[in-house]
């Protein structure tokens, strides 16, 4: 448990992961029911740290309760809540309990989330982060001392948003993140896929570094149009919004969407991240949709 991500990805399989929220309070078998119902069809399941500043249960504990129904997990770590020493803290926690996948983020702004007079920290950022996960690997802490109890063995992995508006800026951060160590790459919600496969051969080609297209269940146009308006650097288009309004059923029309977007992205790139809040039970069905066999059965054929 812990290696399945790292051996598909260095066996240059499609890879699949999928999202998932830790919960709100001390009771995780919501998390863990859907948790189930992606085991075999996924590679890892992502667990959020904080996603849009709202607050829930740790990711590293969500992750570890996780592996423990035999689910690998991606244990997102964000930088707007520790200082430099919680990170390292929180990362040698992580590797000791068996964790070993690690989504390097630097996290969304308080303001945005359910405590807006919280104090962001923000001592490092995610490119930071990945060269001293990167240290940490190698033995030694932030300040090249030695790790008197050992090294880690984390497989790092970064977040990139390939319709972003600065190409420029875009080619930077990517070719940052591999220097500074990223091993793979999840997008931020696509919808265009021209732009993706442009992303793909003139930024990513030559970096042998698996992306994932970042696919989202749209559950009706009024959720498109939400997200439009309150997540920055999305733009879902309005074909697609118009699509989900005239639906007789705008959920079934969303898994629809989803699974040409699966489909889509297995003609560009080496993976897929799937997210659908609250409807992860739906996964399966995409996968099914979009002609994704189940990881076992890929695994088993090798």
């Amino acid at each position: 448990m812990g290696y399945r991500l790292r051996t598909a990805a260095q066996a240059d399989q499609f890879l699949v992961t999928a999202e998932v929220m830790p919960p709100k309070g001390g009771n995780p078998e919501h998390m863990l029911a859907m948790g189930q119902m992606l085991k075999g069809r996924v590679h890892a399941v992502n667990v959020t740290d904080g996603s849009r500043a709202v607050m829930r249960m740790s990711s590293w504990a969500a992750s570890l309760l996780l592996q423990q129904q035999g689910i690998e997990a991606v244990c997102q770590v964000a930088c707007r809540d520790r200082n430099r020493i919680a990170l390292q803290a929180d990362l040698m926690g992580a590797h000791a309990l068996g964790l070993r996948n690690i989504l390097a983020l630097t996290g969304d702004p308080v303001k945005a989330g359910d405590h807006p007079e919280a104090r962001s920290v923000f001592d490092l950022e995610s490119v930071r982060l990945l060269k001293l996960l990167a240290k940490l690997n190698f033995g030694v802490d932030s300040h090249d001392k030695p790790l008197s109890d050992g090294a880690l063995d984390l497989f790092a992995g970064a977040a990139i948003d390939p319709q972003s508006t600065s190409w420029s800026g875009l080619q930077r951060r990517f070719e940052a993140k591999v220097k500074a160590g990223a091993q793979f790459f999840q997008s931020q919600l696509i919808t265009d896929f021209d732009r993706l496969a442009k992303f793909m051969d003139q930024v990513a080609s030559g970096y042998n570094r698996p992306v994932l297209a970042g696919i989202f269940l749209l559950k009706s146009a009024k959720n498109a149009n939400f997200i439009n308006r309150n997540v920055p650097g999305v733009n879902i288009p309005q074909t697609i919004v118009d699509r989900l309004a005239a639906a007789s059923d705008p959920l079934q029309e969303g898994v629809q969407i989803a699974a040409e977007q699966v489909q889509a992205a297995r003609q560009v790139c080496q993976g897929v991240h799937l997210m659908a809040v609250r409807r992860e039970d739906l996964i399966p069905q995409i996968l099914d949709q979009g002609g994704v066999a189940p990881v076992d059965a890929a695994l088993a054929e090798r």
